[in-house]
């Protein structure tokens, strides 16, 4: 296993002072709700032009210390009850580290799970109440290759604003006269209820070490032929690459199941929907809603069956959104949540989290040396799926989490197989 020694650690500190007007960044409900963790991402260099080399990470600190002074709250201090952000311009946390061996021996190896190298010590998906809200960490490989990783509280950001932050230092990086234009005023659309229950979030679980994780590719190609399948044999229509994709992974982690217990099992499978639109896209924060799709019998689990299902269930939660009142959202986001957590504390259903990074820009990634050949997160939970832009084309990638022995099966099924392949191929 590869092991990293620390160069040097320091806090970036923000270009322009936040003003006084803004030193106090109220969270949202959706904010306080939600899981209080670090998301770790990282994107992999191989090849990085002379003329860079020495200079890399002066460009990043640079660009960084610009674009917190737009996104001033990712160096501040939550508070201990998640209810707003001490914007005091601490700064973020930024690690120089090197690690003793090639890039390749990392981004070749099968399963996904060498790459926690590349991110501070026991911080991915661990609290960010009591760490800086964002955790920079440049990792030099004995090859001249780096990666640059940034772990990002989730209590300010969800996904679609994690990929404009990144987005924007990128952007920053390249030109330093370049503007971002975030927005946090999240809380004026989901203000906190003056008698909140401070204790109401959605629990936290963090991965445990007998997970692995390893990453597929669907090519646009073979998602054709899913989309065909699925609409040849049922009444769907114009399915999306995530909705077939994700029952197939679906499909296939019920024949594990059933394999291993000799019986079905129902199935409780969760999605991620943006509710941007309606809350306007530079929005920074948390506006997120939780599709809940359920199985009951076998044949709901065919692929035509499941998608046709999802579709459904996406366009009820849409229906009840669209004249539901903003301040109204959380707590029926809450609700379902605490659904899903009580079906899984009941042990009913196997549960499924799929989560998608699509159509965000982060696969093509560039601070001035090109485009990343890898952009993966470290291991999450079991029966996690993210889905995510391939590095080049229309297809798909998914980060997959299981159990070790579920990842053993997961991996022969024939099915998955047939329409994707494991961006590593395992040698063993």
């Amino acid at each position: 296993m590869a092991s990293s020694t620390i160069i040097s650690r320091k806090m970036i500190k923000l270009l322009s002072p936040t003003p006084p007007s803004l030193r106090c960044h109220k969270l949202s409900f959706m904010d306080h709700i939600n899981f209080h963790l670090h998301s770790p991402y990282a994107f992999f260099y191989p090849k990085i032009p002379q003329n860079y080399s020495s200079k890399i990470s002066q460009i990043l600190e640079n660009s960084l210390s610009k674009v917190l002074s737009f996104y001033y709250p990712l160096a501040g201090k939550i508070n201990n009850n998640y209810t707003y952000v001490d914007c005091n311009d601490t700064g973020a946390e930024y690690l120089n580290v090197r690690i003793d061996c090639p890039m390749s021996q990392i981004i070749n190896d099968p399963y996904n799970d060498a790459v926690g190298v590349v991110f501070p010590q026991d911080l991915p998906w661990s609290s960010s109440w009591n760490r800086s809200p964002l955790v920079v960490q440049l990792s030099h490989f004995d090859c001249g290759g780096i990666a640059v990783s940034a772990c990002t509280s989730h209590t300010i950001f969800d996904g679609h604003s994690l990929s404009k932050f990144i987005n924007d230092w990128a952007s920053t990086a390249r030109n330093m006269d370049f503007k971002p234009s975030p927005q946090f005023n999240a809380s004026t659309f989901f203000p906190l209820p003056s008698e909140t229950n401070l204790s109401s979030t959605l629990p936290t679980k963090h991965p445990s070490k007998r997970h692995v994780s390893r990453m597929y590719n669907f090519s646009s190609s073979n998602l054709t032929r899913l989309k065909d399948m699925v609409t040849k044999e049922s009444h769907v229509k114009n399915p999306t690459r995530i909705e077939v994709a994700s029952a197939l992974v679906h499909k296939c982690g019920v024949t594990m199941s059933m394999e291993k217990s000799g019986m079905f099992k129902p199935t409780l499978m969760t999605h991620a929907m943006n509710l941007r639109p309606p809350i306007p896209l530079n929005t920074m924060g948390n506006a997120v809603c939780i599709i809940l799709t359920t199985t009951v019998t076998e044949d709901e689990v065919k692929l035509p069956n499941f998608v046709a299902k999802l579709q459904k269930d996406k366009q009820q939660l849409r229906d009840k959104l669209k004249d539901m009142k903003k301040d109204m959202m959380p707590l029926y986001t809450l609700e379902l949540g605490k659904n899903a957590m009580n079906i899984i504390e009941k042990d009913t259903h196997d549960v499924y989290v799929c989560s998608g990074m699509t159509n965000t820009g982060l696969h093509k990634i560039d601070f001035g040396w090109g485009e990343p050949v890898r952009v993966t997160l470290a291991t999450s939970n079991k029966n996690n799926f993210i889905f995510m832009d391939e590095q080049s084309g229309d297809g798909l990638n998914v980060l997959i989490t299981l159990t070790k022995d579920y990842m053993l099966k997961f991996q022969s099924n024939k099915e998955l197989l047939e329409f994707a392949s494991p961006v590593v191929e395992s040698t063993k």
